[in-house]
């Protein structure tokens, strides 16, 4: 009787977690959203919204955390159940960094803002959102259903935002190079693509850990990787910044 007690008990603070978790996965699919609204119809107003809301990301990844601590502590489970615990903490931390990413892109669409549109960016960087934004319910999704299937499907599907993140790169160089008046503009919306790009990569990174959840190992193969633009380095923004 004791036993069954306490597997429920641990199954009902597991899903605590879990909850947070898709608390924390519904902020920053609106956060991807409204920063890459902001930055395409130039509203500032929004970007300060996307800003503001970052800070509950923050706040449930930390309480995430100290659940998931506090149950490893007293739970000490084992197998699959120590599976679910460390995945959840790893999970969190991917979604509160694309929150950092999604708080980035509003910060520098509000200074650009009022700067001379770039070529096509602005619709690139649109489709890039779409898809990253998809991509985090997707994996969301595939979480909750312990879908290793569609967890594969995932890790492929960041190579197309690679693919439009080199493809906007080259864009931009060529915009910079045939005038010098675009450098600064062009400057921000590579680092918001990046940004963008890095958001792909964190998706990928729960797609992984749950794939290690179900099978208790990561994939066998590196996930496909088509982003060959090396010099020009993710922002890693920080809490606060």
């Amino acid at each position: 009787m004791e036993s069954s007690h306490i597997v429920k008990s641990f199954d009902e603070e597991l899903g605590t977690i879990e909850s947070k978790l898709l608390e924390m996965g519904g902020i920053v699919e609106a956060l991807i959203d409204d920063s890459v609204m902001g930055l395409v119809n130039r509203d500032k107003e929004l970007c300060s919204k996307v800003i503001k809301n970052d800070r509950r990301v923050d706040a449930l990844e930390i309480e995430t955390d100290e659940l998931a601590v506090r149950l490893l502590a007293l739970r000490q489970p084992m197998a699959a159940d120590l599976r679910s615990v460390v995945c959840a903490l790893r999970v969190s931390t991917n979604l509160e960094r694309i929150g950092d990413y999604a708080k980035n892109i509003a910060k520098r669409a509000t200074i650009i803002a009022d700067d001379t549109p770039v070529g096509s960016s602005a619709a690139t960087l649109k489709r890039m959102g779409k898809m990253v934004r998809e991509m985090v319910g997707d994996v969301l999704d595939a979480f909750v259903k312990r879908d290793t299937d569609m967890a594969e499907e995932l890790r492929r599907r960041d190579e197309e935002v690679d693919h439009m993140h080199n493809t906007l790169f080259r864009e931009l160089l060529t915009h910079m190079m045939e005038d010098p008046r675009n450098i600064s503009a062009s400057m921000h919306l590579l680092f918001i693509a990046k940004n963008l790009e890095r958001m792909g990569d964190h998706v990928t990174g729960i797609a992984e850990q749950i794939t290690y959840l179900v099978t208790g190992a990561l994939p066998d193969e590196d996930r496909p990787k088509s982003d060959l633009i090396a010099t020009i380095a993710a922002e890693e923004p920080r809490n606060g910044n």
